[in-house]
């Protein structure tokens, strides 16, 4: 058994407490008293230095968690090998690409994925990643030099803070058909049917995509800024963008013209 110290919340106010782990349940103790089945656990989210475990029930209840980040890491790792998850043995390699670029120190690792509600969790004996289902942008087989041979491995793309960061799965073949096929149904709402958008609009996309402003994007399609919001806002609606900052647009008061005009005159001999 491994008894982990924490903070619990509890009515919108954090106690201390402590875990016990077993093999098949943890069990937080006073003042919360309550057994958790790592089989009744159907999410597991990570917030900074806060577990968000969810538990099935009607209706579900979350348990929020704190406490040091090596501790942590042994609690996540126990919770995710034994949750009620679609869960394989496989080789990851995760984060492998950032904006575009290999990550230098990107390597094989050997250990588990796991699919949960929220999250892809990529474990090994002394790792966890996790790629928000929300932020997922791509999931496709692709092929891989490994030991100067090409393989089958599964490609993962998602965004984190702006940039397009991609992981690698790689396992037997059939199981990697049948891993593609439950990551692509887990993610199947970020899915399009392709007819939403007109042809302008879908420009406008994939210049947002190569990093235009929209002061650019502008005098690239020689449109108002009037019937670009109308195609953000379009876009918005689908949820294929968000908004970063709102550009304000002005003209000048006559105070500002009477001010302006004084400004520029030539200084009076």
């Amino acid at each position: 058994m491994t008894e982990i110290p924490v903070k619990v919340e509890k009515e919108g106010k954090w106690v201390v407490s402590k875990i016990d782990v077993t093999q098949d349940q943890l069990s937080i103790r006073e003042p919360i008293n309550t057994d958790i089945p790592f089989k009744s656990i159907i999410n597991l989210e990570e917030r900074k230095s806060v577990l968000l475990i969810t538990v099935k029930g009607n209706p579900e209840k979350i348990y929020r968690i704190a406490t040091v980040p090596k501790a942590l890491q042994v609690l996540k790792r126990m919770i995710i090998m034994s949750c009620s998850a679609y869960r394989l043995s496989a080789y990851f390699m995760s984060p492998a690409v950032r904006g575009g670029v290999m990550v230098t120190d990107a390597q094989w690792e050997k250990g588990a994925v796991a699919v949960l509600k929220t999250g892809i969790w990529f474990v090994s004996q002394n790792k966890q990643v996790c790629v928000p289902i929300a932020e997922v942008a791509g999931i496709e087989m692709t092929q891989r030099d490994l030991q100067k041979k090409q393989v089958d491995v599964i490609k993962i793309d998602h965004l984190e803070i702006g940039d397009v960061v991609t992981s690698f799965v790689l396992c037997p073949l059939s199981t990697l058909q049948i891993l593609l096929n439950f990551l692509k149904d887990a993610t199947k709402e970020m899915d399009m049917k392709g007819d939403e958008l007109d042809p302008l609009a879908a420009q406008v996309g994939m210049l947002v995509y190569s990093g235009m402003d929209s002061h650019a994007i502008e005098n690239m399609l020689n449109i108002p800024h009037t019937e670009l919001d109308q195609i953000f806002d379009k876009l918005l609606k689908l949820g294929v963008v968000e908004i970063m900052f709102t550009r304000r647009e002005v003209q000048l008061t006559p105070k500002g013209v009477r001010f302006i005009s004084d400004a520029v005159k030539p200084p009076t001999p």
